[in-house]
């Protein structure tokens, strides 16, 4: 077995290799991936993001929100360049591996694992509640529900990508439309009035009956602001699955952006304005609270559950294709990478799904939420330095898509997410020092066993190679 020195990329190791570990390509369009993107988000439309009533009140969280919004917009737009001109599974990891070298592209992949094994956890505590507000059959919230949401969908990836891109497409559309019901049914009991029905805060900074916790309360809600938003951009990591995916991937991107915009903006107003911010900010199913009993509240109900099992699908699909990335480059052991018969990353879809499922057995779901936006968050910083270095180091890449406005869009970007870091501290210090404690036993792994092992051959080191030695002939 070949090996390399540390910091470069050295030989490959065999065409059975890479044989081992090719993922199926050609199965997604744009619209796939825009449903995709969708469906990685859709359940932060129906819990999560309520908890930030509790840090910044109605007007805390929707200042958050547009904030946020705006950095997502900007990064969204510089991903897409960067996917376009680094079309692997690797998605972030690929474009840091390639600007900030090895180091800096096993921190970025590992940022977002982190991220991507948390999130799912965080899920299916909301679906666990969903599940019980049912009422069939008594079921209740508990670790059996979480295990079988874990079982049965980490099966249907395990069947392949393309039936599990189409049957998340088939969900996702489900989930869309039951915002469509929750908005028709509840905007008739809208009352301003319900926005601000938290009481200031006397002590904060600012406090009023727009902004109860004050100045301070504004960047405490921006990790459940990025709620709304959190794995959209996990779409290019079906770059390798995606037909010309230069071209379908920043349109798959950037159209899931615009539809999870639009959703976000109408739970945000219409669920603390019918339910009340003080009821609401505590809320395990906040859409079906919202609207109390009745049938709507049960439509809503039942297809709040699709969006959640949408969004723990989707995000199974990107943790595996992260991992199976970082493993198949030798960042993670090897073992991981290797795809079953239907060229799924098995073991890369079931080693996270075990941690995630031991993880939602303790955590509640803030906790969880702020652990996976802490990942996020890093891992957003690293992305738009990469950018930067991108535009500075390499003008002459192909890129068959560029980003409006440039160095200046992906600045502001990188700037917002700084902010959402430190703000993962401020909501729960312990839960993010767990994170980042985590991020740098992965390392320390990195240090001191597997910089020496990375394979020259796997797609994303090949892209750095190549960048290398055309820096030589410069």
């Amino acid at each position: 077995m070949s090996v390399t020195t540390p910091g470069e990329p050295g030989p490959g190791i065999d065409h059975e290799y890479l044989g081992k570990r090719t993922l199926r390509t050609g199965t997604a369009d744009w619209v796939l991936l825009a449903g995709l993107g969708v469906g990685y988000v859709i359940s932060g439309d129906y819990s999560g993001w309520n908890f930030g009533l509790a840090e910044g009140g109605f007007g805390g969280l929707a200042v958050a929100t547009v904030v946020i919004a705006a950095m997502y917009g900007a990064m969204v737009l510089s991903m897409a360049e960067m996917s376009a001109a680094l079309p692997t599974a690797g998605g972030g990891y690929t474009f840091a591996r390639r600007a900030l070298g090895p180091w800096g592209g096993f921190a970025t992949g590992t940022a977002v694992l982190i991220e991507y094994s948390i999130a799912p956890a965080a899920i299916a505590t909301f679906i666990g509640a969903y599940v019980e507000s049912l009422g069939l059959f008594g079921i209740t919230d508990g670790w059996w529900v979480y295990l079988v949401v874990y079982t049965i969908f980490v099966g249907i990836h395990l069947a392949g990508v393309g039936e599990a891109l189409k049957a998340m497409f088939v969900i996702t559309a489900i989930a869309l439309v039951g915002l469509v019901i929750f908005a028709v049914a509840s905007i008739g009991s809208f009352s301003v009035s319900n926005l601000t029905d938290i009481a200031p805060d006397p002590d904060a900074a600012g406090a009023g009956e727009f902004l109860p916790f004050g100045y301070l309360g504004i960047w405490s809600a921006l990790p459940f602001a990025i709620w709304f938003f959190l794995a959209v951009e996990g779409v290019p990591l079906a770059a390798e699955e995606a037909r010309d995916p230069a071209r379908n991937v920043p349109r798959g991107i950037i159209a899931a952006m615009t539809v999870l915009v639009v959703t976000g903006a109408v739970v945000l107003v219409l669920v603390p304005g019918v339910g009340g911010a003080a009821a609401m900010q505590a809320s395990g199913n906040p859409l079906v609270e919202a609207l109390g009993s009745g049938t709507a509240a049960t439509v809503v109900n039942y297809i709040g559950l699709a969006g959640l099992v949408a969004s723990f699908f989707s995000i199974i699909f990107a943790y595996s294709r992260q991992l199976f990335a970082l493993s198949r480059a030798g960042y993670l052991p090897r073992r991981l990478s290797v795809t079953n018969a239907r060229k799924a990353p098995a073991l890369a879809l079931i080693v996270p799904g075990v941690l995630g499922f031991g993880l939602s057995l303790f955590g509640n779901g803030a906790t969880l939420l702020n652990m996976a936006v802490f990942g996020a968050a890093l891992s957003y910083v690293l992305m738009m330095i990469s950018h930067i270095v991108l535009r500075i180091r390499e003008p002459g890449l192909k890129r068959p898509y560029r980003t409006p406005g440039g160095l200046v869009t992906a600045g502001f970007a990188l700037a917002i997410a700084v902010l959402s870091v430190i703000a993962t501290f401020l909501v729960d210090s312990t839960a993010a020092f767990g994170c980042l404690v985590a991020f740098l036993l992965f390392m320390l792994y990195f240090d001191l066993y597997s910089r020496t092992r990375l394979v020259s051959s796997s797609p994303d080191e090949e892209f750095a190679a190549l960048a290398a030695a055309e820096d030589e002939l410069r």
